[in-house]
Parts: C-alpha cells; sequence; structure tokens
C-alpha cells in the first residue's frame, strides 16, 4: 500500500471502492473465488492500479481486515459483566449468522488458514476486537465483579473461543444458548481467578 498518499481525497476513494469490492465479492464467492480482476471490474479501478497498491488477494484480504479494524465495535455496557459478556459472544454468533456478514467473515478466516499474510491481518484485526471488548471486563473489575488481576482480553478470548470451534473445527451449529454458556464459562472461570486473577474469597 502506498504510504505517501493524503488520506482523503481520490487514495481514499480509490481504496474504499476496492475494499468494498472485496466485500462482495467475498460474501459472493468465498476467498477461493477472490480475484484481482474481478475486483478491479467491481470496483472499477484499474487491474493494474489494484496490483500495485494492494499486490495480490491475499494483499485485498489484509487491507480489507485492517479497515474493518478500525471501526467502532459495539461494546455491550448492560451494567453487568454476565450480561456485557453474553452481548459480545452473541455478537460474535449474530455475525457469522448474518446472511450478509457471516460469508466475508468465513472468508477471511478461511483465508488466514491457507495465507500468513492474511493470517497475520486478522491476528491484527482480533486483538483490536478483543482490547476494544475487554473494556467490559475492566469496568467489571471497577465495580467489584471480577478480582483485580484478571488478564481482561483473556477473559473476551475464552468466551468467544468456542464459537469459533464449533463453526470452524467441529462444524457443528451454535445456538443463543450455546453463545450464552461459553459467556457464563468464561465468567466462571475469571471469577475463579483461572484467568490471570486471584480466586475470590
Amino acid at each position: 500500500m502506498e504510504s505517501n498518499r493524503r488520506p482523503g481525497g481520490r487514495s481514499a476513494r480509490v481504496r474504499d471502492a476496492v475494499r468494498q469490492a472485496t466485500l462482495a465479492e467475498l460474501a459472493e464467492h468465498g476467498y477461493a473465488g477472490l480475484t484481482v480482476e474481478n475486483v478491479a471490474e467491481r470496483s472499477g479501478v484499474h487491474k493494474t492500479t489494484v496490483y500495485r497498491r494492494w499486490g495480490g488477494v491475499d494483499g485485498l484480504i489484509s487491507d480489507a481486515l485492517d479497515l474493518a479494524g478500525q471501526e467502532p465495535w459495539p461494546v455491550p455496557d448492560t451494567g453487568d459483566i454476565r450480561g456485557d459478556l453474553r452481548g459480545i459472544v452473541q455478537l460474535v454468533r449474530g455475525g457469522f449468522a448474518d446472511p450478509g456478514l457471516g460469508p466475508v467473515s468465513s472468508a477471511f478466516v478461511a483465508a488466514a488458514m491457507q495465507s500468513p499474510e492474511a493470517a497475520r491481518a486478522l491476528h491484527a484485526f482480533f486483538a483490536a476486537r478483543h482490547e476494544q471488548s475487554a473494556d467490559v471486563v475492566r469496568r467489571a473489575v471497577a465495580r467489584g465483579e471480577l478480582p483485580a488481576g484478571v488478564d481482561a482480553a483473556e477473559v473476551i478470548r475464552v468466551a468467544v473461543a468456542p464459537v469459533y470451534y464449533r463453526l470452524f473445527v467441529a462444524h457443528e451449529p451454535v445456538s443463543e444458548r450455546d453463545a450464552d454458556r461459553a459467556a457464563d464459562a468464561a465468567l466462571a472461570a475469571a471469577r475463579a481467578g483461572v484467568l490471570g486473577g486471584t480466586a475470590e474469597g
């Protein structure tokens, strides 16, 4: 990606057009069907420009993930850590179940399994999401609901991990009850001091 351009103007419009085209192509054809040619045609950006700025399919995936990681994440604030954790896991579950978002999210995971560049981008995306979501844990610590030494980001990772296991390893559906149970298990582990904190007395 060229770094000497202004963040606004034509460069930003081109990046947004290519990103939207990348997401649309992923939704329709998945990672295996993503091509620079189709992204160029859909975005109206010349193929040589796409190759020059993004390098290829992996660059398109990485840039789309980079931009997605900068977008605000609707972190719940129910006033209760149980409700907040359940809300986060339901957001993840709902994202994969959404007819529009689900195929794109699944394509990102598939890309990361086959491309080191996409894997690095997905890791950065998740790190940003976990850090944003960790606010619910930090608020819970401030309210005295969780031990002070708890690893906030680890609580989030443990809460959402069963969703990804069911979807991408076991290839099982994830129900609302499954999501709530994953959140509750992470909360129990945090309260017990398993996730970096000290056991409650």
